[in-house]
């Protein structure tokens, strides 16, 4: 019995050893993963980064508006009576001193000739009274009337001068008054439709309207800008960076409602120096040619004026810009000491896949394009320069086109490489 119970302790003791064995080695296993894992978690994490770099620019101004028509005439009865007949078809293209409507001239006709019959008595009392006048003014120097007579005749002559002059005043004024009863277009332009019809009673008095004709080519454009920009543009107009006058006038590309570009460049005008207390907002007008009426009044459209060149612009992608809880426009950089800090932006209009920065960047400064998902403002990080399409595109010249949306093609070009 001992002897069989030794030997049975004599085999249990290598098992005992083998175990302990394995426990150390897994031990031993999971403690160097454990460091390798915290090896890996304590590495900075590698992010793609773009280097922001000055280039020349163009300074374009996008702005809202609504066309409006170069002149417009409201075409009103002068006279009263009745509308004998129209002189054109509604919507058509009318010149100036056309007939457009005709009201019953037969009652102005009566006066003009009673007028005229008025001047002619008043004409012919003035050569009696002329003619009494001289005889008394000789028989007066022979003692052969009496002075009164004489001065009562050179009065009487006197007063028929002025009744010849009253009789051409109501001649003319019969004149225009029949003159009146031709309704004719004041300008060129495009006529809409007749507020009235023939038959229709129509009275100087009130100033019956009867039509309208607008001018169209050329157009204005009244574009909206805020009063802190219009400030700025004003600034630029007396500095000569924006001229409105002369050969080197600033020039204004239009987009319509439809996006598409209108083939025409028109030119700044004036902005004006009220501000409407209701937008905040103040006028700005730019003329352009319009020969085939694209342009009609009222149209919405966005214009972008080219106010020159910035020799010290900054573009940043599209990909790295995101927006705070206040909508504010932010970017991540990594700093001199590789430690992420956020930077918020005042952009400005698209160009291609990036923004045009206005402030809150400054050059060399690295600005994060690819893991933004995975840092957070403070971390330290490694930066690496980005190789993708879109955190390379940064435009390296002057874009001399108008500026798309940012679903339009703005002319990308390539990006300076991270530093």
């Amino acid at each position: 019995m001992p002897i069989f119970s030794l030997g049975k302790m004599v085999a249990a003791v290598p098992c005992r050893f083998v175990g302990i064995g394995v426990a150390l080695f897994v031990a031993m296993t999971t403690a160097a993963c454990h460091k390798e894992a915290t090896k890996k978690t304590q590495e900075p994490a590698e992010v793609g980064v773009v280097t922001i770099e000055a280039r020349p620019l163009r300074v374009i101004t996008d702005l809202p508006g609504r066309t409006s028509a170069f002149l417009i005439s409201q075409v009103r009865a002068r006279v009263d009576g009745i509308v004998l007949k129209r002189g054109f078809p509604e919507g058509s293209d009318v010149k100036a001193g056309q007939l457009l409507f005709q009201i019953d001239p037969a009652p102005y006709q009566a006066t003009l000739a009673g007028a005229k019959a008025a001047l002619l008595k008043a004409q012919a009392n003035f050569e009696s009274t002329k003619a009494l006048a001289q005889r008394d003014k000789i028989l007066a120097e022979g003692n052969a009337v009496s002075k009164q007579d004489y001065d009562n005749a050179v009065a009487a002559a006197a007063q028929a001068g002025a009744d010849i002059a009253s009789g051409q005043a109501g001649v003319q004024t019969a004149n225009i008054n029949l003159g009146y009863t031709k309704v004719t277009s004041p300008i060129s332009g495009r006529i809409g439709t007749a507020q009235v019809t023939e038959g229709a009673y129509v009275q100087g008095s009130s100033a019956t309207l009867l039509a309208t004709v607008q001018q169209i080519d050329p157009a204005y454009v009244d574009l909206n800008q805020s009063s802190v920009a219009g400030l700025q543009l004003r600034r630029e107009v007396a500095s000569g960076k924006i001229k409105l006058n002369g050969p080197n006038q600033t020039k204004v590309t239009l987009f319509l409602e439809d996006g598409t570009t209108y083939p025409l460049t028109g030119r700044l005008q004036f902005t004006d120096i009220t501000v409407d207390q209701g937008t905040g907002s103040v006028t700005v007008r730019a003329i352009f040619p319009n020969p085939g009426h694209v342009l009609l009044p009222g149209m919405f459209v966005r214009a972008q004026i080219d106010e020159g060149i910035n020799q010290d612009g900054l573009l940043v992608p599209q990909i790295a810009v995101t927006h705070d809880q206040k909508g504010q426009p932010t970017a991540l950089v990594v700093g001199a000491d590789n430690k992420v800090v956020l930077k918020t932006l005042v952009t400005g209009r698209s160009e291609g896949s990036n923004w045009v920065v206005q402030s809150g960047l400054q050059v060399k400064d690295r600005v994060i394009v690819e893991g933004l998902q995975n840092v957070q403002p403070g971390q330290t990080v490694k930066p690496v320069t980005s190789t993708t399409p879109e955190g390379s595109s940064v435009s390296a010249g002057i874009v001399t086109g108008p500026a798309k949306e940012k679903s339009g093609a703005g002319g990308p070009q390539t990006a300076a490489p991270a530093q």
